[in-house]
């Protein structure tokens, strides 16, 4: 990234590179490439142990199951989980859920509130839930960060939302490509976004496959 921007500087394109890094999501990295590889392997072992966290929560405080279901099948960080949670609570109570999700494919469309999924460094488009849990969700009652972190963390349990969006990521593999996953966790532009991936021949294909991954984590982890 320092090597392309100060070539394109020197080419006189800087604007255009600029664009480029905005509309294809690009960062800039202050480590090292292979410390943060490794950094990742120490950090969760195996797959349990992310899982073995949802459980300890789901056991600990019953009524946060169905919160912990959607950020485990999700991937999603937990500030959007918490968007999509509210979210759904609150159309479904207004008879206006069909904005957000679309039982056929099973899809929520975040990318329709982009004052709360598209934001600037971190965006989620959709993903793809089983109506099993929307339904449960609906009966739920809204939540905040303060209430979930307060509530874990007083039964002293460490907060590990991140190890779960990264185990979901890699566990996705079974069933997903890697740019699928990207799409899903919102490591693309909009651009990008509306251009290669909102296409509803490739969205069914898309949601076979990731629902059945999805099936697989709640299986594994205890469903409620």
């Amino acid at each position: 990234m320092k090597a392309l921007s100060a070539l394109s500087k020197f080419l006189g394109v800087y604007e255009e590179w600029r664009s480029l890094v905005r509309n294809y999501g690009l960062k800039w990295s202050s480590g090292k490439t292979d410390d943060l590889i490794i950094a990742r392997f120490a950090k969760v072992q195996n797959s349990d142990e992310a899982l073995g966290w949802v459980r300890k929560i789901k056991a600990a405080i019953p009524d946060l199951s169905g919160f912990m279901d959607l950020v485990a099948v999700t991937g999603l960080r937990l500030g959007e989980t918490i968007n999509c949670w509210n979210l759904i609570i609150r159309l479904s109570s207004e008879g206006r859920l069909e904005e957000y999700y679309k039982a056929e494919n099973c899809i929520l469309e975040h990318f329709r509130f982009k004052e709360l999924f598209i934001r600037r460094t971190k965006k989620a488009f959709i993903s793809f839930i089983d109506q099993d849990l929307i339904s449960r969700i609906t009966e739920s009652n809204p939540l905040t960060k303060n209430q979930i972190t307060k509530r874990i963390q007083r039964r002293k349990i460490n907060l590990r939302f991140g190890d779960v969006r990264e185990f979901w990521a890699s566990y996705m593999t079974r069933h997903l490509r890697q740019p699928e996953i990207d799409f899903l966790q919102g490591r693309v532009s909009s651009s990008v976004f509306m251009r290669n991936y909102f296409n509803p021949v490739w969205i069914r294909d898309l949601k076979e496959r990731a629902l059945k991954g999805e099936e697989e984590i709640l299986k594994q982890k205890g469903k409620s």
